[in-house]
């Protein structure tokens, strides 16, 4: 079994988390919330996946570069992780793009220079 990708995904979610808290963004500013918005996020794109797999137009990728553990036929192990990491990233990157609109909305006002 190759842990190769797994741990590659790992790290990155790793990553995020790490940028996360030391920024403040998604579950460090409010984990309930966070926790909704991610198990729901994967929930979908799980749902997306199985319908996929179920129509023929998915398909396991690699299998040398995959553990080899299947959550479902043509549905590794994987793929999971890969949802998190698309999910975590998407709503650490809502943040940072919320936080930099509304400071620079803020400095726009502080200067004077906001349309009224």
């Amino acid at each position: 079994m190759n842990l190769l990708y797994l741990a590659a995904l790992l790290v990155s979610i790793a990553g995020m988390i790490v940028l996360d808290v030391r920024f403040k963004l998604f579950f460090a500013a409010s984990p309930w919330r966070a926790a909704i918005v991610l198990v729901v996020g994967v929930a979908f794109f799980l749902a997306w996946d199985v319908a996929g797999i179920t129509l023929g137009i998915f398909f396991r990728g690699n299998p040398d570069l995959l553990t080899g553990v299947l959550l479902a036929p043509e549905l590794p192990l994987e793929e999971l992780f890969f949802l998190v990491l698309l999910c975590y990233t998407t709503m650490n990157l809502y943040a940072t793009a919320s936080r930099w609109s509304s400071s620079a909305r803020r400095a726009r006002v502080e200067t004077g220079s906001a349309d009224r």
